[in-house]
């Protein structure tokens, strides 16, 4: 009798499942998954996630129906993650940063008939109606079925779901993002270079984003071993990673920031970093080459969308002169750019930014007109996925992104692109952080101005700053109002909420 060989990312197609149990079989003494208080081998995973389908199989969860959970980061929560996958359902990672009001909407929008709840978010969502069954992750080995338990199999096709991932920074209910098999096999065997199967991989963000996904997944795909955090601490980052030699890494610039800022940074033995990636928020140049010289490994920052289309990469070790783009597109990727009339622009011109590849979204669950909205035909026929933003390729084929077209200030018929001015205020010595909105103008239509985080011992004040920023803008530019700010609001991942701030000054809190 022949056995099925064992599936591999190379594979034109297969499932993480079947992925995690080769390497159980394989090597199933080989650390898995750890965090703070667990750690979990390839055999113990493997055992975990048939117990995890075993008892969703139990409790009547459909395949292709999704499983909710709202969590930081933990070996539970990776757990329930992967066994839903292999009960063959869609997993649905929640936000525990949204309002309550709004996590128990994204549970609803779902159609999850179970979510998956730690103790602390279940005291932040008292008093709401959850329309799903609600088990602990405290509690957890009640729920599963018993060891040995072995789920009915499962036919997984590759246009089946994946996951669900809601979008952030919206007020009420966010988008779902469906992400097929075939999707997520296209981020898995893309990384055939990155070392996957030997890694340690350091990871500070949540599992509800795909920031984090796209290295915890394919760590676990090839094999290699993934350490969570349940709050990223810069200081408690570099001990876990001199602890476990980690090798791997995704951070968002924020993250890059606090880091390189440590006075002791240079104290803490890094040197087993090979490969180190950034991406969901802009990546100032400078930080780049901080980290490029002070931080052993590659830096390679990524730029794309949740909802996939087109990816750029950006090798910052190997083009220090390219620091100020995203990189080029990956390949078998084709980014555009396109007018407002849905053109294509000459080439050296700013446009927003389309993008088709083998790894794109279904759809947003639930919402036709937004995922039509969010789509752009080729004159080929093709299908791309709207970005957002707004940008332009420089001679040699390298992005530069200019800002979101959502963000993107019209001030008396003229664009104002608010990075533009973020690049010049941040230049100040007693700036330590800062971003640039558009707010109503009766005069202009729109205005842009400005909040800042001042560093410590700051002598320059708000207006002293707005001053000597503006005498380095264009006339079109200038800050009508410049806010002080204790900190900037920011997404779990890094992404600083404008919204919220424009809100916060309707509001009068800058005053």
């Amino acid at each position: 009798m022949t056995t099925a060989p064992s599936p591999h990312p190379s594979d034109p197609f297969g499932t993480l499942p079947d992925l995690i149990r080769a390497h159980a079989r394989r090597a199933p003494d080989a650390l898995a998954i750890a965090d703070d208080d667990t750690r979990v081998d390839y055999r113990t995973l493997d055992r975990l996630m048939d117990r995890v389908a075993a008892a969703l199989q139990r409790d009547g969860t459909r395949q292709r129906q999704a499983v909710a959970s709202v969590s930081y980061p933990c070996v539970a929560q990776a757990v329930t993650f992967l066994g839903t996958l292999r009960a063959g359902s869609i997993a649905a990672p929640i936000q525990p940063s949204a309002t309550p009001e709004q996590i128990a909407g994204m549970i609803a929008d779902s159609g999850a008939d179970i979510v998956f709840l730690d103790a602390a978010n279940a005291e932040a969502l008292r008093g709401q109606t959850i329309a799903a069954r609600v088990v602990m992750l405290e509690e957890l080995e009640a729920w599963l079925a018993p060891d040995g338990a072995t789920p009915a199999p499962v036919e997984i096709a590759p246009e089946d779901g994946f996951n669900i991932i809601y979008s952030s920074g919206t007020t009420g209910v966010p988008k779902g993002i469906v992400q097929s098999h075939q999707m997520r096999w296209q981020h898995l065997s893309r990384n055939t270079a990155a070392g996957f199967d030997t890694a340690v991989t350091l990871l500070a963000t949540p599992l509800y984003s795909n920031t984090t996904l796209v290295s915890f997944l394919p760590t676990l795909a090839w094999g290699g071993a993934v350490v969570l955090m349940k709050k990223f601490d810069a200081h408690r980052y570099l001990e876990l990673a001199e602890r476990y030699r980690a090798t791997h890494t995704m951070l968002v610039p924020v993250q890059y920031q606090r880091i390189m800022a440590l006075p002791d940074f240079d104290r803490f033995d890094l040197s087993a970093f090979r490969f180190k990636t950034c991406t969901s928020a802009p990546f100032k140049a400078a930080l780049k080459a901080d980290v490029v010289a002070r931080w052993p490994g590659l830096l390679v920052e990524y730029y794309g969308m949740t909802e996939g289309g087109g990816s750029c990469a950006l090798n910052a070790t190997e083009f220090p002169d390219k620091l100020h783009t995203v990189g080029r597109p990956l390949p078998d990727h084709d980014i555009r750019l396109i007018d407002d009339d849905g053109k294509e622009v000459a080439p050296g011109e700013t446009g927003e930014i389309v993008g088709r590849s083998a790894a794109m979204m279904n759809g947003y669950h639930g919402r036709a007109q937004a995922t039509a909205d969010a789509t752009w035909h080729s004159p080929e026929g093709e299908r791309f996925i709207r970005h957002g933003d707004v940008g332009r390729f420089d001679e040699d084929g390298f992005l530069i992104l200019m800002d979101r077209k959502k963000d993107m200030i019209i001030s008396g018929g003229f664009n104002i692109y608010p990075s533009d001015l973020e690049a010049v205020l941040a230049q100040h010595p007693d700036v330590a952080d800062c971003t640039v909105v558009g707010v109503a103008s009766e005069e202009w239509g729109e205005t842009p101005v400005g909040f800042y985080v001042p560093r410590p011992g700051a002598a320059a004040e708000a207006e002293a700053i707005r001053a000597e920023t503006n005498a380095k803008l264009g006339k079109t530019q200038r800050l009508a109002a410049l806010y002080v700010a204790d900190e900037l609001p920011r997404s779990a991942i890094g992404k600083v909420l404008k919204r919220e701030l424009r809100d916060r000054l309707a509001a009068g809190e800058f005053a």
